[in-house]
């Protein structure tokens, strides 16, 4: 957790939580968009609330972050978002509330992506391409709508995603295997898989990917990139997730016209093949640039001053 300033009163802070499926990161912001403190916890999905299995981990999970955050101040309001959420309020606001000791009324929602683009351009002004556990490519307008292609989740797509990669390496590591048994001894990729999974073979690979949450086996993208200096199969993989990426971001400008982009997301950071690959899908002469995605501070100042703005309401 870092702090930005001595406590004081508290009594106006803004809570902005930007919750994906690798991490959680949060930030307090004063009424005048003054940062006091951010941090960040593991990851954890609105999806989660459809079960009471789930229900009960995002309990501890907020509880643990409502800790860190009251150790710095206490906000007033909050505006989280949260990857996998579509639209339902309940039970969410109760588990975010319930910690911090807040009214249901106090706690607002959104997606993930909402916010992120949101923190790097103005509404109507470009177009985000975020690339960590999942993929999309989305754009808030003039009026406050969110427009998206992509980000239908692991099972259905997220081409271009850390998952994604993971994905596509353990099976051609694994077919490969199924060819030629001992054939990862000279792949540079499935090395470099095996030691992250923590073995070669078949049953630690399936209780890695069957028993580990979608971020941790998002982090596989790791390995490939490590590879990919040695093993032209793994830059190969790496350079089809740029390409995927790329489609995105040109289905938005299909769509809307085109505008800036904004490379953002982890998997951008893995190596220079793939945003090589992503901007080579993208037309000519249109700005592309990597920014990194601070959406917590953005979700902080958006509750700090709704918080502002009630109290004025209440006092006129």
């Amino acid at each position: 957790m870092k702090k930005r300033q001595r406590e004081g009163a508290t009594a106006e802070l803004g809570l902005g939580i930007d919750a994906g499926g690798t991490r959680t990161r949060w930030a307090l912001a004063s009424g005048t968009g003054e940062l006091v403190a951010e941090g960040c916890r593991p990851g954890l999905s609105a999806l989660q609330a459809s079960t009471r299995a789930g229900q009960q981990a995002l309990r501890e999970a907020l509880a643990a972050l409502a800790a860190e955050v009251l150790a710095a101040g206490r906000p007033a309001r909050v505006h989280a978002g949260i990857t996998g959420w579509g639209g339902t309020a309940q039970p969410l606001c109760g588990l975010i509330a319930a910690p911090l000791a807040l009214p249901l009324q106090a706690v607002t929602l959104t997606t993930d992506i909402e916010i992120a683009c949101l923190d790097v351009f103005a509404p109507g002004e470009g177009y985000l391409l975020h690339a960590g556990t999942g993929s999309i490519a989305a754009h808030v307008d003039v009026h406050g709508a969110l427009h998206r292609a992509g980000g239908h989740g692991g099972i259905v797509d997220d081409a271009g995603s850390g998952f994604w990669i993971a994905r596509r390496a353990l099976r051609l590591i694994w077919r490969r295997e199924d060819e030629e048994p001992g054939a990862w001894r000279h792949s540079p990729l499935a090395r470099e898989v095996f030691e992250h999974i923590g073995g070669s073979h078949w049953d630690d690979s399936r209780a890695f990917v069957y028993g580990a949450e979608r971020g941790e086996v998002g982090k596989l993208a790791l390995a490939v990139a490590a590879a990919a200096s040695t093993d032209p199969v793994a830059l190969q993989l790496l350079q089809e997730a740029g390409r995927e990426l790329g489609r995105l971001a040109q289905i938005l400008v299909q769509r809307l016209g085109p505008r800036p982009v904004a490379l953002a997301g982890r998997v951008f950071e893995l190596h220079p093949a793939i945003e090589q690959a992503c901007r080579a899908v993208l037309p000519a002469g249109l700005p592309v640039q990597p920014r990194a995605s601070h959406g917590q501070r953005t979700a902080a100042r958006i509750a700090a001053r709704a918080h502002t703005a009630a109290g004025a309401a209440a006092r006129a």
